[in-house]
């Protein structure tokens, strides 16, 4: 994957976030260090399973996925990915070079582009480069902004400015990016659990930590509004309104 010329990231004070889900591991580590090199900020995986488990603690713009993975194929990733982040962009990196296979990367699985191995190392980075650019561009006024780095929303309203506490900004990582932006109360239980004894938050003091993320909220929005979380009956919260992440 040695590329024979240098090519900038849109954005140095900004990177993008690729989820590489590849299990071939030589190719794996090879693209990561190139997509590293060219400024984005790669987390990588072998498996769909793998994907999940970053995706509760990190926000990603685009996703690279190839489609013979072990266990949950990449067609069925790439469907999953789309029904949750519908906002964000998916390439499918494949050895699969059919008609119908292509047809149904775009069709089936919602992919932004269709690449077939073996593929361009700097035409790659172009790719993801124009396809970043792309989708930042287009995220509305009307969306909020989380600023990763810095726990901050700022809301549509230049006046809407809430500062969050790490366990906030974590449940907001994590409804963003689910499905429905809807989760279990027990999923997000299990986001805080504590390593040295697996010991989880109780659900008690997850409603408690909604109640005041919901306040705050409240406390910028306009009357009227709908709140930002809602309780889903039997299930557990759901996401209301539409946030988009700042590195």
């Amino acid at each position: 994957m040695n590329s024979p010329i240098s090519l900038e990231s849109a954005d140095s004070n900004s990177p993008l976030v690729v989820a590489l889900v590849e299990d071939d591991r030589l190719l794996r580590e090879e693209i990561e260090v190139h997509l590293t090199a060219h400024g984005f900020q790669v987390h990588a995986a072998n498996s769909a399973m793998g994907l999940d488990d970053l995706t509760a603690r990190v926000a990603f713009d685009l996703y690279l996925i190839d489609l013979n993975l072990p266990g949950e194929n990449g067609l069925s990733l790439c469907r999953r990915v789309r029904a949750s982040r519908p906002d964000a962009g998916i390439v499918i990196m494949t050895a699969r070079v059919a008609l119908n296979d292509r047809i149904a990367g775009y069709k089936q699985g919602g992919a932004d582009f269709y690449l077939t191995k073996p593929v361009s190392p700097d035409e790659l980075v172009l790719v993801l480069l124009n396809l970043g650019r792309r989708l930042k561009q287009a995220q509305t006024t009307k969306a909020w902004s989380l600023s990763l780095r810095d726990r901050t929303l700022q809301g549509p309203d230049l006046t809407q400015k809430l500062r969050l506490t790490s366990k906030e900004k974590t449940i907001l990582l994590a409804l963003v990016q689910a499905k429905d932006n809807t989760m279990q109360s027990g999923t997000l239980c299990d986001l805080f659990a504590d390593e040295d004894d697996d010991s989880l938050m109780s659900k008690h003091a997850l409603e408690e930590m909604i109640a005041r993320l919901r306040k705050k909220f409240k406390s910028v929005q306009a009357e009227g509004d709908e709140p930002a979380i809602k309780s889903v009956w039997g299930v557990g919260y759901q996401l209301c309104v539409r946030i988009h992440f700042v590195h």
